[in-house]
């Protein structure tokens, strides 16, 4: 069945949610191929040094919305894997910064590169004259939901949070 009409704002909103449940399962298959290597909280961490730089223990805490000692631990773990890096931060040597390694960002990478051919396959499967229509809607979507890219955005790439 396909519906072009959106007559009431539950229709409006019933699409969105049926475009979600899509990205949500491109989310949770790309977090699947590296389910071994990390858990989701410290795939989320990674995430966030990757598009915001490196960062303290502050930080990092504040975006998974825990106490400053999971962030700790979770961050010890990253470093013992070798996919973070801790060292003094050179504006305040009272904190510590931490930045993806190599290993790191090639994980990240991973991860992203997955979602991009998911979602690349799903939008070939949308009509040719509406794939830029599409895009329009969703990069609206993402910025007026404070999405990716702006700036106060949190980098969760459905990863919850």
């Amino acid at each position: 069945m396909e519906k072009t009409g959106f007559r009431t704002r539950r229709d409006q909103v019933d699409a969105v949610m049926r475009a979600a449940d899509v990205l949500l399962r491109v989310a949770a298959t790309s977090v699947v191929e590296v389910e071994d290597l990390v858990t989701t909280p410290q795939l989320r961490v990674l995430v966030f040094l990757s598009f915001r730089g490196p960062q303290n223990l502050g930080a990092v805490a504040r975006e998974l919305g825990v106490h400053a000692s999971n962030a700790t631990r979770t961050c010890d773990r990253l470093v013992a894997a070798g996919f973070v890096s801790r060292r003094d931060d050179p504006a305040d040597r009272r904190f510590l910064q931490l930045d993806l390694t190599p290993r790191g960002r090639e994980l990240v990478e991973t991860v992203i590169e997955h979602r991009r051919r998911a979602i690349a396959d799903v939008i070939s499967n949308v009509p040719a004259d509406s794939r830029e229509a599409v895009a329009t809607a969703m990069a609206a979507f993402a910025d007026a939901g404070g999405g990716l890219g702006t700036e106060d955005g949190r980098f969760t790439l459905g990863l919850g949070g």
